[in-house]
């Protein structure tokens, strides 16, 4: 199987199930972005020792690319009349949600906004946070113009959570100070 197939030297792409589209569609813009998250995730993965941490991430991935395809797809009519991609299950949401009280027990209590940034991991961490948030606008504005899994931006929502808990448990893991947000300029 060849990479490149030519067909997009012209600004069109395929959805998955035929359909062509412009390379600028909010489709594509949004299932791009998930992929860039896809990759964030993967970095902070490569970038970790903890082999737990390390699985919830692998799974996380498979979610994203599970997201990916559906909104890579078109329409929720096409994946039910042609496509065979796994369902995103509020199960998948309810695991997140889990992994955050777990992390969150033996945090300090948020009473302060803090600055990203302290550790590489917890800079990667962030920017996977970033990264998932402008995936979950972007899905939102799909929404807005097809219909669209909810549990697919409910994911997102709870998966931007999750990295920030992570980011969270990093520095304390890793003994860095959480750097307060201080609204006045010291400069």
């Amino acid at each position: 199987m060849k990479i490149y197939t030519k067909t997009g030297d012209n600004g069109t792409t395929s959805l998955y199930g035929g359909k062509r589209v412009q390379k600028h569609h909010l489709l594509v813009e949004a299932y791009g972005t998930v992929d860039e998250l896809n990759t964030h995730v993967g970095l902070l993965r490569d970038s970790l020792k903890s082999s737990g941490i390390k699985d919830e991430l692998i799974s996380i991935q498979n979610v994203l690319f599970e997201i990916g395809a559906h909104l890579a797809s078109g329409s929720e009519k096409a994946k039910k009349n042609q496509l065979k991609i796994p369902e995103i299950k509020s199960n998948s949401i309810e695991v997140l949600e889990q992994k955050i009280d777990q992390m969150n027990e033996a945090l300090a209590p948020m009473t302060h906004f803090i600055l990203p940034g302290g550790h590489k991991l917890v800079s990667f961490c962030h920017i996977a946070r970033a990264v998932c948030r402008r995936a979950e606008r972007r899905v939102c504005q799909v929404a807005e113009i097809q219909e669209i899994n909810p549990n697919i931006i409910s994911y997102l929502n709870r998966l931007s959570d999750y990295l920030f808990v992570l980011a969270r448990k990093l520095t304390k893991d890793l003994k860095v100070e959480e750097i307060k947000w201080n609204p006045k300029p010291i400069v």
